[in-house]
């Protein structure tokens, strides 16, 4: 896939304060990025520096081959951004705002109609467009941010929290329009919203006091987890030793564990070797023990415990 942004070496202080220290990375054609971190790690720093609103330190930025730095203009026309807080001009009704943002990108007449239409129904406006962006609710006001980062169809989408201060069901129109536009595009969602990670984005970078700490899928991350891909079983009192036996001469089990007792029953879990897929092993030989259960899934790593894991340096346990 066509790489569309490539950040190398970013860096950025303020005072004592390092905010952003050597960040690379890449996004292709169709990734959606997921930019993750804790407050202060970096994520609008890093953001700000690869659109050009903020110069780096040190570092360059390039967009569709453009350089940030040398060819402003020409990379800023393949980007769409959404700043944190959404700000536009609050005495402007959304349809002259938007109209504003039209005219400044180079279009005019029926094809500024055109395009103000098309972002204004992807973003869900058409019933607020008369109304002040100051007298909008704070979901709106996002909304009309969305529409003016789409406005032109841009390649490249960076979007610092999109769904701030959305309710659940603008959240849920957000991320659709996000997973629509993807094919064609490089999005990058800066975000403090886990689900939203499993939600849209294709891969995860994770930051932490200005560095990357961890970058790969949300399947990827996830696998950090100790009890994924275990498989937890619900079994009578009377057959717990049986089964903690079975289960125990499976290759790909690494270990059996109590979790729970209650009501005359006991909940077990197996958990695998290396991330290896045990759940139909895991069947197959309580069948053939005929050591009937109560229940049987497989369960799944949490992201918000790999992202308190790797910034924290908490150690997670397998409860």
């Amino acid at each position: 896939m066509t790489v569309l942004v490539e950040a190398s070496g970013l860096r950025k202080t303020f005072g004592p304060i390092v905010a952003v220290n050597g960040i690379s990375l890449t996004v292709r054609k169709g990734e959606v990025l997921g930019f993750l971190g804790p407050n202060g790690a970096g994520k609008s720093t890093t953001m700000k520096m690869i659109t050009g609103f903020l110069e780096p330190d040190a570092g360059t930025s390039v967009i569709c081959g453009h350089s940030v730095e040398n060819a402003p203009k020409l990379a800023k026309s393949k980007l769409g951004y959404l700043p944190e807080g959404a700000p536009a001009y609050g005495e402007m009704t959304a349809e002259a705002f938007l109209s504003f943002i039209a005219e400044i990108r180079g279009y005019s007449g029926a094809e500024r109609a055109a395009r103000i239409a098309t972002a204004v129904d992807k973003a869900g406006l058409k019933g607020v467009m008369g109304q002040r962006v100051e007298t909008l609710s704070k979901g709106y006001k996002r909304r009309v941010g969305i529409a003016q980062s789409i406005l032109h169809d841009p390649p490249v989408l960076i979007m610092d929290e999109p769904t701030d201060g959305l309710d659940p069901n603008q959240k849920h129109h957000v991320r659709n329009l996000i997973r629509d536009m993807a094919s064609d595009k490089a999005i990058i969602v800066s975000t403090h919203i886990l689900e939203e990670v499993e939600a849209v984005c294709t891969r995860a970078v994770v930051i932490n006091k200005g560095r990357i700490v961890a970058d790969g899928t949300a399947e990827d991350l996830m696998r950090r987890v100790p009890y994924h891909g275990a498989v937890s079983i619900r079994v009578p009192d009377a057959k717990v030793d049986a089964a903690k036996a079975a289960l125990g001469t499976i290759a790909g089990v690494a270990g059996v564990e109590v979790i729970a007792q209650a009501s005359g029953s006991t909940q077990l879990r197996a958990l695998p070797k290396s991330g290896a897929p045990i759940a139909a092993d895991v069947a197959a030989r309580l069948r053939e023990k005929s050591i009937a259960t109560d229940e049987l899934f497989v369960e799944r790593g949490k992201l918000d415990d790999v992202f308190r894991q790797i910034t924290t340096g908490e150690t997670l346990t397998h409860a």
